[in-house]
């Protein structure tokens, strides 16, 4: 008696954890889907830039710039490269830049977990090497939706390296 008790509680835990499991590895990755187009994202930034003076926005402009961020592009064979990107942000103000800085940690997050994925892809690559203005644009999207839309004017990609392995 004792070892069907303890058959039937095996069995019960390998079902649990096989459910469990499948539902957990069944849903989809949700750190690459965009709500908006990069398209309309990329013409907000313009008309937002289009309405305020070259004057006025070079007296508030302000930098925020990020800690380097390293990811492996890996295909088939495996690790094959890295990318290294140093991104800074254009915001308006000191407090914007406050507010950015306050959530770096979280923007980092958010850049690693998207670029992660997309520099692996034949997409985000043109002979071998990373299509910026692409990057760039994700970068944009990003950052608009981490730290809202209107605390940050663009993305300035810094440096963009990359090292076969």
């Amino acid at each position: 008696m004792k070892y069907v008790f303890i058959l039937l509680v095996a069995v019960i835990l390998i079902g649990v954890g096989g459910v469990s499991g499948y539902f957990f590895f069944k849903q989809s990755a949700e750190a690459s889907y965009g709500g908006a187009s990069e398209e309309a994202i990329a013409k907000k930034l313009a008309a937002k830039k289009a309405a305020m003076s070259a004057e006025e926005r070079a007296k508030n402009l302000r930098f925020v710039k990020l800690d380097p961020i390293i990811l492996p592009i890996i295909d088939e064979s495996g690790v094959t490269q890295v990318v290294t990107l140093v991104v800074s942000l254009e915001v308006d103000g000191d407090e914007n830049a406050e507010y950015a800085e306050n959530l770096t940690p979280r923007l980092k997050d958010a850049f690693i977990q998207d670029m992660y994925g997309v520099l692996s892809r034949k997409a985000s690559m043109e002979g071998g090497m990373v299509k910026v203005d692409q990057l760039k644009m994700r970068l944009n999207r990003l950052s608009s939706k981490v730290l809202g839309e209107d605390k940050v004017n663009d993305v300035l990609l810094q440096v963009v390296n990359q090292r076969p392995i």
